[in-house]
């Protein structure tokens, strides 16, 4: 299929984060500190063109063929998670006055894959698959000997498709009042 993973570049947010909004839903609205979805959108743009977050291009890579842009993957360490989103946090208290939590969602020890998102127009086609095998081999290659995501309960597909490739149910997880499977790939 020739499919290419990259490093995502700033100009990819119009693409990439659309596909970032469908993964993480309404998290997006606690991380933006916006309710409306077209502001939520246009922050989130902004947050990924930077260098200092979660959400940021050098976080993120694409699956990309040709010139399409196929599918996307937000991933970091659990200990590097801390600065990003303290770093997140203080943006939010200088936009909104608010200070916010923001929950872990990784342990210190586990490379962490906060977003896989395909194209709709090329799901079932493996690229999720790939993404993943990517993030493993970025975890090797960063000295790690896990990988962890968390999954909607509800997100039956996602959740088999990781089973699928060896994660493992470790634990619930609580982000922002919702429940998930934390999951565990050992390497």
């Amino acid at each position: 299929m020739n499919i290419h993973i990259r490093k995502a570049r700033p100009s990819d947010a119009e693409v990439a984060v659309p596909l970032i909004l469908e993964a993480i839903g309404d998290i997006a609205e606690q991380m933006t500190g916006e309710k409306e979805p077209a502001a939520v959108r246009k922050e989130l743009i902004q947050l990924f063109k930077r260098e200092d977050n979660r959400h940021s291009y050098l976080t993120t890579c694409i699956a990309q063929k040709d010139d399409k842009i196929m599918g996307v993957m937000v991933l970091y360490s659990g200990a590097d998670a801390v600065p990003l989103d303290a770093n997140l946090v203080s943006w939010l208290r200088e936009k909104t006055g608010d200070s916010i939590i923001i929950p872990p969602e990784a342990r210190k020890d586990e490379y962490y894959i906060d977003t896989v998102s395909v194209n709709p127009d090329f799901r079932g086609q493996g690229i999720g698959s790939l993404l993943l095998a990517h993030a493993e081999h970025l975890a090797r290659d960063t000295g790690f000997s896990k990988v962890a995501l968390n999954v909607e309960l509800e997100k039956e597909a996602a959740i088999r498709l990781y089973k699928r490739v060896g994660y493992h149910v470790a634990e619930p997880w609580e982000i922002y009042g919702g429940t998930f499977h934390h999951m565990v790939k050992v390497l």
